[in-house]
């Protein structure tokens, strides 16, 4: 599969699915599934059991990954979601925005 054009500490916003219009910091990223993992978008309840004496058992909200199709970088600078665009300069590649043309 191909590399993500989404990085950790990416904010993102969610294009399609339940939690359309939401948007959320990037916590984790998974190339090789093409998943991401979204602060505060796609949560699931998980029933812990304690593996000792000290842990203790519940039930918790835990985020589950999403697809990275399914969500859009917004630009720092004009708040918009928006698809990237890649620059090569003196070897180097930088994401940029569409719509503004700002660094990502």
């Amino acid at each position: 599969m191909n590399a993500l054009k989404i990085k950790k500490g990416d904010t993102v916003q969610v294009i399609t699915g339940k939690d359309r219009g939401r948007t959320g910091k990037v916590l984790a990223t998974v190339p090789a599934t093409g998943k991401v993992v979204v602060e505060g978008i796609n949560i699931a309840t998980k029933h812990v059991k304690p593996r000792n004496a000290q842990q203790q058992g519940g039930i918790i909200k835990q985020e589950l990954a999403l697809a990275a199709c399914k969500v859009m970088v917004v630009c720092p600078k004009c708040h918009k979601p928006t698809r990237i665009k890649t620059n090569v300069a003196d070897g180097k590649k930088t994401r940029v925005c569409k719509h503004c043309g700002a660094e990502l």
